[in-house]
């Protein structure tokens, strides 16, 4: 049994989007959009099409990465968070949102990169043979929100989901919870008292 970070989505009926405390202000000023960051266009959005030019047919048209906003249902509990986010919780609506398995993505994305760098040719050739097979499971393996809120595949050992949200979302459906530094994890509440110095 995976110990989770935050309640179930049963329960508190949001998920989790991860940030850069750089862009914070922006986004409780004006929500979230799937291409208001620099990091979409520079880091992700030739790696969202390499994924969607693969994409099978029985999928809905709607299901698209590159107009995507990625987020998780939760966390376990050893999560290794990364420095100098925030962690915000978010309302969804639940017909606008698909799941799939980041773990799959997360194995294609270095050779992806790297694949273009001299030295590393060998990249192209494994996305070329076995970065085929992973991309056919990634989209195999996924499904519906409310269809994932049946099957619970989020809960299997191993699927890492990824929650693609297919709608803004508006500054109130966004509460910040946590503030992540080099050193610690903390609440709004710790994070005040901290720079208090109380």
């Amino acid at each position: 049994m995976i110990i989770v970070f935050f309640p179930d989505f049963i329960e508190t009926e949001v998920v989790y989007h991860v940030a850069c405390i750089t862009d914070l202000k922006n986004i409780l000023k004006n929500g979230i959009r799937y291409d208001d960051k620099a990091t979409y266009y520079n880091n992700y959005l030739e790696f969202h099409k390499y994924i969607n030019s693969f994409k099978p047919k029985a999928i809905p048209d709607w299901v698209n990465r590159e107009k995507a906003i990625f987020a998780s249902m939760n966390y376990p509990r050893n999560h290794n968070w990364h420095s100098h986010t925030a962690v915000l919780a978010v309302k969804i609506n639940k017909r606008k949102c698909w799941i799939a398995n980041e773990n799959l993505a997360n194995m294609l994305y270095e050779p992806f990169i790297l694949k273009s760098i001299k030295g590393f040719e060998v990249a192209k050739e494994y996305l070329d043979s076995k970065g085929k097979d992973v991309i056919a499971q990634y989209w195999n393996t996924s499904l519906s929100f409310c269809d994932n809120l049946s099957l619970r595949r989020d809960k299997e050992v191993g699927y890492d989901e990824e929650v693609m949200i297919f709608h803004d979302i508006e500054p109130e459906d966004i509460t910040l919870l946590r503030v992540i530094s080099d050193h610690r994890t903390m609440t709004v509440k710790e994070c005040i008292e901290l720079y208090k110095g109380t």
